[in-house]
């Protein structure tokens, strides 16, 4: 009679050698296949850090072109603000030269006659008056209209009938606007009620 538990010894045996042998395959297997792995990753690592290092530097260079032409802009706006300081009245200045060489033309006449004299400061006034409107500047003549503070200044009341009371009855001097903005009130008498 066959002895079983030899034969079951030389099997168990027989399955540890082939079970060592699988592990020693693949032990081979994974320790040539290992560096090719590590080769790989390290050449994706290396690239992504050049693809970065390239981003970074594309980068950089937007942020220095972006910042020199912001301090060009602040340049010109600079210069752009200087000039219109210096040169902001050089339109007006122009209209107002035609007004004085009408005034020098006027007084260079030596045998003027009233009348004539007085339509050449007339044309003047209008010159002036034509240049100072191109210029947005408008007259307060408030004769007849209620008396506002914030366009007009009282220099006298006086009282009177014939207007209503806070009603701006004369002018002494009229007043201006720049754009809307005053530039100088007109200086008016207004009325009160008599008393």
């Amino acid at each position: 009679m066959p002895d079983h538990s030899e034969s079951q010894h030389e099997s168990q045996s027989d399955q540890k050698e082939i079970d060592a042998a699988m592990e020693e395959d693949a032990q081979q297997d994974s320790g040539e296949q290992a560096p090719e792995d590590e080769n790989l990753e390290e050449v994706n690592i290396e690239q992504a850090l050049a693809d970065a290092q390239q981003k970074a530097e594309d980068n950089w260079q937007l942020y220095m072109r972006a910042q020199a032409e912001m301090e060009n802009i602040k340049r010109r706006s600079d210069k752009n603000v200087e000039n219109a300081h210096k040169f902001g009245l050089e339109k007006f200045g122009m209209e107002l030269l035609a007004v004085k060489d009408s005034l020098e033309l006027g007084l260079s006449v030596e045998d003027a006659d009233a009348a004539k004299l007085k339509e050449g400061t007339e044309l003047t006034l209008k010159m002036l008056t034509q240049a100072l409107e191109k210029f947005s500047i408008m007259e307060v003549n408030p004769v007849g209209e209620a008396f506002d503070p914030n366009l007009h200044q009282a220099m006298s009341m006086q009282e009177s009938s014939e207007h209503k009371p806070n009603t701006v009855i004369a002018v002494m001097q009229k007043g201006y606007l720049l754009n809307d903005r005053l530039l100088r009130p007109a200086m008016v008498m207004v009325s009160k009620a008599p008393a």
